[in-house]
C-alpha cells in the first residue's frame, strides 16, 4: 500500500474512478492543467484531456447546473467548488434541483453526481475561507453529505460517492490535507456510505467528532487516558444519511457523551446527534450531553486559534461529563 497524505488519497481516488469509468468527468475553477488550489486534481488533464478534466468559468451555480445536466444525461460528473464558502451562489441548484430529481420524477430520473468542496478553518483562511455550512446541507432529503478524516476513508469514500446514484456533497477537511498520512490501497475499493468508524476504543465516555476534528478528539483521548478516562472517538463519516443506530449504540455503550465540530453551536449538527440520542437513549444516560464548538460568530482570522475547538477544550468536557 501507498503511504499517502489526505489531498493525495483525493487525487488517487479521482484517478481511479476515471481510469475505470470514462463517463466520469472533473471540472471547476482552476481544477485543469493547475490541479487546483489544493493540488487535489493534479495531473488529471495530462493523463485523461482536457475533454475530461477542464477548467469552468468563476460560476458556482454554473458549475452545478452543468454537473446536473450532464447526470441526467448518463455521465458521472466530478466538479469542484473552490472553497465551500464559496458554494452559496448554488445553494439553489443543490437543494432545489439535484436533491428533488429523483423524488419529483418519481425514480425516472436520478443526478449522479459529486460535488467537492474543501472546508472549515486550519489554515488562516480568513472569514470567507474558513467556515463550516453541512448543517445547511444536511437538513435537505436527497443529498448524501460525506467528509472523511483519513487518507483510507478520503479514497474510499469518495469511490462510494461516485458511484452513487444520488448527489453527494463530499467535504474535505482542508486542514488535514496535508498533516494526516495514511496507508492507501491501490486500484478500486469502496468505504459504505451512513457508516461509522471506531477510531478508539474506551468505555468511560463517547466523543462522536467527524473531520479536522477527529485528531484533536484524540489527542484529548490520549490525555484522558492518563487520567484514567478511556474515551471511545467515533468518527461520523457520513452526516446524511448518519447511521443512527451506530450513534445510539456507541452512546449507550458509556453513557456519558461529547460532540465535537469546529462549526458554530446554535443549530450546528451536533444538535440533532444531541436530539437523537435525548429521544432514543436517555435512559442510559449518566451525564448531560455536552458540545464542544465553534462560537456564533463569523469565522475569524487572528483569533483562529481561538474560535477552532482543540484538545484543550475537548478535555475539559470529557472531564465534566465524566465526573458529573
Amino acid at each position: 500500500m501507498a503511504n499517502l497524505t489526505l489531498i493525495q488519497a483525493v487525487n488517487d481516488g479521482l484517478k481511479t474512478a476515471m481510469r475505470a469509468d470514462p463517463s466520469v468527468l472533473v471540472f471547476g475553477e482552476d481544477v485543469g492543467p493547475k490541479g487546483g488550489v489544493f493540488l487535489a486534481t493534479e495531473g488529471l488533464t495530462k493523463e485523461f484531456g482536457a475533454g475530461r478534466c477542464f477548467d469552468t468559468p468563476l460560476s458556482e451555480d454554473g458549475i452545478v447546473g452543468a454537473a446536473i445536466g450532464m447526470a441526467v444525461n448518463g455521465l458521472r460528473p466530478v466538479c469542484e467548488i473552490q472553497f465551500q464558502d464559496f458554494i452559496f451562489p448554488a445553494f439553489d441548484q443543490i437543494v432545489s434541483e439535484a436533491a428533488k430529481l429523483r423524488y419529483r420524477s418519481g425514480g425516472q430520473y436520478t443526478a449522479p453526481m459529486v460535488i467537492r468542496t474543501p472546508y472549515g478553518g486550519g489554515i488562516r483562511g480568513g472569514l470567507y475561507h474558513s467556515q463550516s455550512g453541512e448543517a445547511y446541507f444536511c437538513h435537505t432529503p436527497g443529498l448524501k453529505v460525506v467528509i472523511p478524516s483519513t487518507p483510507y476513508d478520503a479514497k474510499g469514500l469518495l469511490l462510494a460517492s461516485i458511484a452513487d446514484p444520488d448527489p453527494v456533497l463530499f467535504l474535505e477537511p482542508k486542514a488535514l490535507y496535508r498533516t494526516v498520512k495514511g496507508e492507501v490501497p491501490e486500484g478500486q475499493y469502496t468505504v459504505d456510505l451512513s457508516t461509522l468508524r471506531t477510531a478508539r476504543e474506551g468505555k468511560s465516555v463517547t466523543v462522536f467528532c467527524y473531520g479536522a476534528m477527529v485528531p484533536v478528539c484524540l489527542k484529548a483521548a490520549d490525555q484522558a487516558a492518563e487520567k484514567g478516562i478511556e474515551c471511545l472517538v467515533v468518527d461520523l463519516r457520513t452526516l446524511l444519511p448518519l447511521d443512527e443506530e451506530g450513534v445510539l449504540e456507541a452512546a449507550k455503550q458509556t453513557g456519558r457523551v461529547v460532540v465535537v465540530h469546529e462549526a458554530p453551536r446554535f443549530c450546528g449538527f451536533g444538535g440533532e446527534i444531541s436530539a437523537i440520542i435525548a429521544e432514543n437513549a436517555i435512559e442510559y444516560m449518566e451525564a448531560p450531553i455536552a458540545r464542544v464548538t465553534g462560537f456564533d460568530t463569523p469565522f475569524p482570522n487572528t483569533l483562529e486559534h481561538h474560535y477552532m475547538p482543540d484538545d484543550r477544550r475537548v478535555l475539559d468536557a470529557i472531564e465534566h461529563v465524566w465526573n458529573y
